[in-house]
């Protein structure tokens, strides 16, 4: 019986030392890092959010400026407070809503340069982001201050040192850059609890901001400040703050948690109820750490460059910073008609920054998240509901109308062909049609004279709305042609060739016309003139994705075209040449830090010339991505810089981002298991890759090798197995056919 029961002990010892080791699936945040683009252009944010979460509760510098658009920005030094709204990577300054400092006796010095808001500094040595968090050491108060989120709430944890002056500011006036306060609301309900709201404009000309705020110690007294002067509560006013008064011991810690609604006080309160009932922060950061694990998860990369896995999973994280969310837990939102609106059956996103993000971004989503993707359409169409027409650039229940095109029609309609389910499809198109026959943003000559006439508007951008305009004309003519309105079809048709008409065959260039129909005299192809959006005439040139082959034809022939593109990526500015802000990460007359040159890189494809987009494609991804703050060449632009990353990384791009088709480029990951929502798996290998062998030798998939330079959607979701196997030279021998760039493949 001993030897019995001593075998016994081994057996279990065994059984349970296996349990021990069991494969857990690898921790993907530690990849991420969320200072990529908090230095130079890049104008991100390093704080803590969900994905496409309602909150991003960030630090806030203080100071106003391009670089700090985001409201940090990673070579200053201090920090004003920690704000619970910002957007990720654009040139707009707005947001910055409910601005809260801790402070105490240790340090009371104010500078103007932040408006005499208290401040402190702190150090990155001392500074920790990660997915759902963010920690900084304030130096001068010697007080931790550590961030979580929910999707709806900021949780602040801070450790305070010994002291009888402790206390939290939350100012309501505090604004920067283009945002300033209409009308702040206080009430302190008692001495835990405090509500309030914050309506402002700015580049969103009404936004609402509804908040309760809750904290883990009772504060001994309060301040409550109207202009700088002593009030009581409530309080409404344009500018208001409140002092909240501690006497706190050495270590001791206190937590604050916002909620927020942009309908009502009601709906912030129950953000708080349901999303962060109690005070555990620990609890609330795993919470968000999980949630950021299940969405990176849906790609698996391995790789034998660690940097490049950084680079990856933070660019995955960063595509998923917006749209972000705008319904409350009681379906309530504030419309782009300056009413509440209730969402009935879905959560109500914004935040479209679709000029950019149709691109890549939206395509990316419908590989990943198209449960989410059905949520975004619907947004898009409650938008129009609201207002009559889709959105343009719509943030916080308003439409910004900044940047051209109706994008939202390519989004709409490549959801639409992908199957991407729960939407009102008679409404879709309704909406698309009448965004396309609108007569503002000249619209109505666009249709009259078939291009859009020089003006002397300052930001004309003729060229541009005119090519812009005729690629979204062709998604719709595509979406009323499957659904048989055929005297649609081939009106929308006809003006998606409008391109033609700002074609100039002398300089063969897209140039400038007036309204008579003449071009314009002075053209200089590379100059940033005012008649092409934040490009010039070599970066424009390209943008007629849905007709590559009449490009061709127009310009004389395939040789012509390569000859044109070889140009491009080789006519380096020179030093006198006056280049804009958001001109950068130029490669010749290419600019990766803007949209338009987005998917050029992928168009030797077209010209038989596979082995030049290889090449330029891991030109691009080697130079122009960097895991360091200045990792980004321009503005990540709401998640369409990292979406172009995440796919070519993986081998492919959507060059017509409504066709349901991806060009291959270079792979840079060895492996990649992409787990869909609808239970499929598809797997990238990438067999010999290093720096040196960018060139692909051959491409397999699901067992069999493929003639052809692209993959469709349906592969993609179906699930199986593409192989790519590269070599250190192009592969000259097969020029694998490239799809129509015209021809429906979703």
């Amino acid at each position: 019986m001993k030897q019995f029961g001593f075998i016994c002990v081994i057996f279990l010892g065994l059984f349970y030392s296996c349990k021990k080791t069991e494969i857990k699936p690898e921790n993907l945040i530690q990849y991420v890092n969320p200072f990529i683009g908090t230095d130079g252009p890049g104008n991100t944010y390093p704080g803590a959010t969900v994905p496409f979460g309602m909150v991003q509760l960030s630090p806030d510098i203080g100071l106003p400026g391009w670089d700090r658009i985001a409201g940090y920005y990673y070579q200053d030094s201090i920090i004003s407070g920690f704000s619970h709204m910002h957007l990720t990577g654009t040139g707009a300054g707005d947001l910055y809503d409910i601005l809260v400092m801790p402070t105490n006796s240790k340090f009371s010095k104010r500078i103007i340069e932040n408006n005499f808001k208290p401040f402190s500094s702190f150090s990155h040595k001392k500074e920790t982001a990660s997915p759902g968090y963010y920690s900084v050491d304030l130096l001068d108060y010697n007080i931790k201050a550590e961030l979580t989120a929910t999707e709806r709430t900021g949780i602040h944890k801070y450790t305070f040192p010994k002291d009888d002056q402790t206390q939290i500011h939350i100012d309501l006036g505090y604004s920067l850059n283009w945002d300033s306060p209409t009308e702040t609301y206080f009430n302190v309900v008692d001495n835990t609890t405090i509500e309030g709201y914050r309506k402002s404009t700015g580049w969103a000309k009404d936004q609402r901001v509804y908040f309760v705020i809750k904290v883990s110690k009772q504060f001994d007294s309060y301040q409550l400040f109207k202009n700088d002067t002593l009030t009581t509560s409530p309080i409404t006013a344009k500018n208001t703050k409140i002092i909240l008064e501690y006497k706190t011991n050495e270590g001791e810690q206190i937590i604050l948690k916002t909620g927020i609604s942009t309908a009502n006080i009601e709906g912030a309160r129950t953000s708080l109820e349901i999303e962060a009932p109690d005070f555990n922060f620990e609890a609330i950061k795993e919470q968000a750490e999980a949630k950021w694990e299940k969405e990176l998860h849906k790609i698996e990369v391995s790789t034998s460059n660690e940097t490049n896995k950084h680079i990856f999973y933070t660019m995955m994280y960063q595509s998923m910073l917006a749209p972000t969310l705008l319904s409350d837990h009681n379906s309530n939102y504030k419309g782009a008609n300056d009413t509440i609106v209730k969402a009935n059956g879905f959560n109500r996103y914004d935040t479209f920054s679709l000029w950019d993000t149709y691109r890549a971004a939206h395509p990316l989503y419908t590989i990943l998240h198209p449960n989410r993707t059905s949520d975004m359409i619907n947004s898009l169409l409650a938008h129009y509901k609201e207002t009559g027409l889709l959105p343009v650039w719509s943030m916080q229940g308003n439409e910004t109308n900044m940047m051209i095109g109706y994008h939202a029609v390519p989004v709409i309609v490549d959801a639409y062909f992908k199957g991407i389910k729960n939407f009102d499809i008679a409404l879709a198109y309704e909406a698309c049609v009448s965004s396309a026959k609108d007569t503002s943003r000249q619209i109505d000559e666009y249709i009259k004279l078939g291009y859009v006439p020089v003006d002397e508007n300052h930001e004309n951008w003729s060229v541009s709305k005119t090519l812009e305009y005729a690629y979204d004309d062709w998604c719709i003519a595509q979406f009323a042609k499957a659904l048989g309105k055929t005297e649609d079809y081939n009106e929308f048709l006809k003006r998606s060739e409008n391109w033609r008409n700002v074609y100039d065959s002398q300089s063969t260039f897209m140039r400038p016309k007036l309204k008579n129909g003449e071009f314009v005299k002075e053209f200089m192809p590379k100059e940033y003139s005012p008649y092409f959006c934040e490009s010039n005439a070599w970066q424009y040139f390209w943008s007629v994705q849905h007709n590559i082959e009449g490009l061709t034809e127009i310009l004389g022939g395939k040789d012509l075209l390569e000859k044109k593109l070889d140009t491009m990526f080789s006519l380096n500015p020179l030093p006198e040449d006056k280049l804009p802000i958001f001109s950068t990460g130029m490669i010749g007359q290419y600019a990766h830090g803007n949209e338009p040159s987005h998917h050029v890189a992928y168009l030797y494809n077209y010209v038989e010339k596979p082995w030049k987009t290889q090449e330029l494609v891991r030109e691009i991804l080697e130079t122009q991505y960097k895991n360091a703050p200045n990792g980004h060449c321009g503005n990540e632009d709401c998640g369409q810089m990292s979406s172009w990353y995440v796919f070519s990384a993986l081998g492919f791009y959507p060059v017509n981002p409504a066709q349901g088709i991806y060009a291959f480029g270079s792979p840079i990951i060895d492996l990649a298991t992409l787990n869909l929502e609808n239970g499929k798996i598809f797997t990238i290998k990438t067999v010999n890759n290093s720096s040196i062998n960018k060139y692909i030798q051959s491409i397999e998939l699901n067992g069999k090798i493929i003639d052809r330079n692209y993959i469709t959607h349906k592969e993609i979701i179906a699930g199986g197995k593409l192989i790519f196997t590269m070599g250190n030279l192009p592969n000259k021998t097969v020029k694998n056919t490239m799809a129509s760039s015209s021809k429906m493949y979703n």
